[in-house]
């Protein structure tokens, strides 16, 4: 294709997600003129160190000096792969402001000032997208604004971190428990050096922040997320669970209520007919309920260079499309209502109880009245092991207000008769 316009972009960062789209650009040259209708060149690449050599980069695009790229006009479109809040919040706000284009991948920056780098966008006309900051190259960002926009939204459940994913799965398969799991996924590169954001449900918590905003347009920041990771998790908890036909998964749950939003990441016991239930290894899924819909679910590769970069490249094919047609800016901030958000106290659910108690008459009759003295009532109840002089006892609850439960653990842990409190998981 002949004398078409060449839309020129600058990338922050070439780390793996930066490489990844870089590698895509690349890979697509031939074929974006006919996907887009003008041709899509990379101009500049926004590093630390411009002499460190980038393997597969060009470098001569490579500069250390942000003013190369906020002042030069040509530049349409900027993608931001860099990370963190600061300083990838100060460009993409210098960028819009200058009237460019943005793609982001930054799930820290969008679910804490998400709000603000929107605004920014619509008072400027520009596109701010952001399709890859959350459940890698799944998409789920696009289809909640716009494929499933006619739906009033009332689930948005996932799970979305892949290391918390893979070491639960290998609890599950292999009999592992967490430390052994967390070694392997750590040498196999599925957890960071500091694995802390993953394995205490933060990340997750971000990307429910997100998709929650996103679902049930009502702003929701990352601190509004309650998080609980699966560091207490044992390979015990994953027997008893399965023997009662579940399995046990870090689970992002959203849910909009008729008393307000739910928003949460924390450990649960899904049964094994629902679909997130089958979601194994460092693989990603997102399950939405909504009016019109009913069920539906996203299913692919959470993470990693080339699936997180096959996200970045549908929305920088997206934004040069609006260019070609003068429409940059056509879908703004979708949260338009003020919702409340509840406390976890406020939230009902069942739960998993896992605990050592003195082997002898009574106490299961002890344990039931201090439940029912909270309003808690019991489901379920396992006694299968005995350890040296205890009774290992696991009782399952009906839907229960999480405050009544929580009083609940201090009248049984108060019972000379317990030994330990040793498992507290909720059920879906």
């Amino acid at each position: 294709m002949e004398n078409l316009r060449d839309v020129k972009m600058a990338l922050l960062g070439s780390g793996t997600v930066g490489t990844g789209v870089y590698k895509l650009v690349q890979r697509q040259k031939e074929e974006l003129p006919y996907k887009i209708g003008a041709n899509l060149s990379i101009k500049k690449v926004l590093v630390r160190d411009k002499n460190k050599k980038r393997e597969g980069i060009d470098s001569s695009l490579l500069t250390d000096c942000w003013e190369d790229i906020i002042l030069d006009d040509e530049i349409e479109i900027v993608i931001e792969v860099m990370g963190g809040i600061e300083p990838a919040r100060t460009y993409i706000m210098e960028a819009l402001n200058a009237g460019k284009n943005v793609v982001t991948a930054n799930k820290d920056l969008i679910a804490t000032h998400g709000k603000e780098l929107l605004d920014a966008a619509e008072e400027n006309g520009c596109d701010l997208l952001f399709e890859a900051s959350v459940a890698g190259g799944i998409p789920i960002i696009r289809p909640l604004k716009q494929c499933l926009a006619g739906n009033h939204l009332t689930e948005v459940t996932g799970i979305v971190n892949g290391t918390t994913n893979f070491i639960l799965t290998k609890m599950s398969e292999e009999g592992m428990e967490f430390d052994e799991a967390l070694a392997l996924a750590t040498e196999l590169g599925y957890a960071e050096a500091d694995p802390t954001a993953d394995i205490e449900g933060y990340d997750a918590g971000r990307k429910v922040a997100i998709m929650a905003s996103i679902a049930f347009n009502s702003r929701v920041t990352f601190d509004d997320v309650y998080t609980e990771g699966i560091t207490h998790i044992s390979s015990r908890d994953i027997q008893y669970a399965k023997a009662m036909g579940c399995e046990i998964k870090l689970l992002g749950v959203a849910r909009n209520t008729d008393t307000g939003i739910e928003v949460r990441v924390h450990p649960m016991l899904i049964p094994l007919n629902h679909p997130l239930a089958g979601v194994k290894d460092s693989f990603n899924a997102v399950f939405v309920h909504g009016d019109a819909v009913d069920d539906a679910m996203f299913y692919g590769r959470g993470a990693g260079e080339l699936p997180t970069a096959s996200a970045v490249m549908g929305d920088i094919i997206d934004v040069a499309r609006d260019i070609q047609y003068h429409c940059c800016g056509r879908i703004h901030c979708t949260c338009y209502k003020n919702l409340p958000i509840k406390k976890i106290t406020e939230i009902e659910s069942k739960y998993f109880l896992r605990m050592l108690v003195a082997d002898k008459p009574g106490v299961l009759a002890r344990i039931a009245d201090k439940l029912g003295k909270n309003n808690v009532s019991i489901a379920q109840v396992i006694q299968k092991n005995k350890i040296n002089d205890h009774a290992e006892l696991v009782v399952i609850t009906d839907s229960v207000l999480e405050q009544n439960f929580a009083d609940a653990l201090v009248s049984i842990r108060e019972m000379d008769t317990t030994k330990e409190i040793s498992t507290v998981i909720r059920v879906y």
